[in-house]
């Protein structure tokens, strides 16, 4: 078996369930409690997928069975190749998403690891621009909009971390507006999209706002 399967936000809850589960190895004694913690975290690490092959999920259901830190880090190693990434993307192709933007400023593709990615996003900040680029349906969808930072943390919308946040504010044209009508759809997201992507572990809030807002 080499296909990848394991999208970035799966990696992310198969993680926090290894978590979770190392954390009662060490501090809850009855047995009967661990064994009830060991089934739900393959439960829940299989339910995150909508299909598995055989091998994939026998794969996966190891985690029930780990004992030591040493253990739960030789699993997520294991899983890694099978990791899917972010599709792959060109500086053109992100260019044409955003063609209002004759100055768009976008980040080294080379340096990002995109199998941790599950949105591709960065921050002008000369213009105070947040940039968002996400696979959706084999195609890319970009949106932008105002980012305001607001010093205060809370739950991210996309994550649901508690975290500081900003404010990101995009405008968007009603069904059957006039040219010049414009509505804006805000809502708070993390400051730091690198760490939102590694904890974030599922797209529903994520997709719904950009569906949302595209053009």
């Amino acid at each position: 078996m080499s296909t990848a399967f394991i999208r970035n936000y799966q990696f992310n809850i198969i993680k926090k369930q290894a978590e979770f589960l190392l954390k009662t190895l060490r501090t809850v004694a009855d047995r009967k409690v661990i064994e009830t913690v060991r089934y739900r975290s393959a439960v829940n690490v299989i339910e995150a997928f909508p299909y598995l092959e055989g091998d994939q999920q026998q794969m996966l259901e190891q985690i029930s069975a780990l004992e030591t830190a040493y253990d739960f880090q030789r699993y997520l190693e294991s899983l890694e190749p099978y990791l899917d990434p972010f599709p792959p993307i060109t500086v053109k192709q992100i260019e044409k998403l955003f063609p209002k933007n004759k100055k768009l400023k976008v980040p080294d593709l080379q340096s990002i690891d995109f199998r941790y990615v599950t949105y591709l996003s960065w921050v002008d900040i000369a213009t105070n621009r947040l940039f968002i680029v996400y696979p959706f349906e084999g195609r890319f969808i970009g949106i932008e909009g105002r980012i305001t930072p607001t010093n205060k943390k809370g739950y991210c919308l996309f994550c649901n971390r508690h975290q500081e946040l900003a404010f990101f504010s995009v405008k968007t044209k009603p069904a059957n507006a006039s040219p010049d009508n414009y509505a804006a759809i805000g809502h708070y997201v993390c400051m730091d999209n690198h760490g939102c992507n590694q904890v974030i572990t599922d797209t529903g809030s994520l997709e719904k706002f950009i569906l949302s807002v595209r053009k």
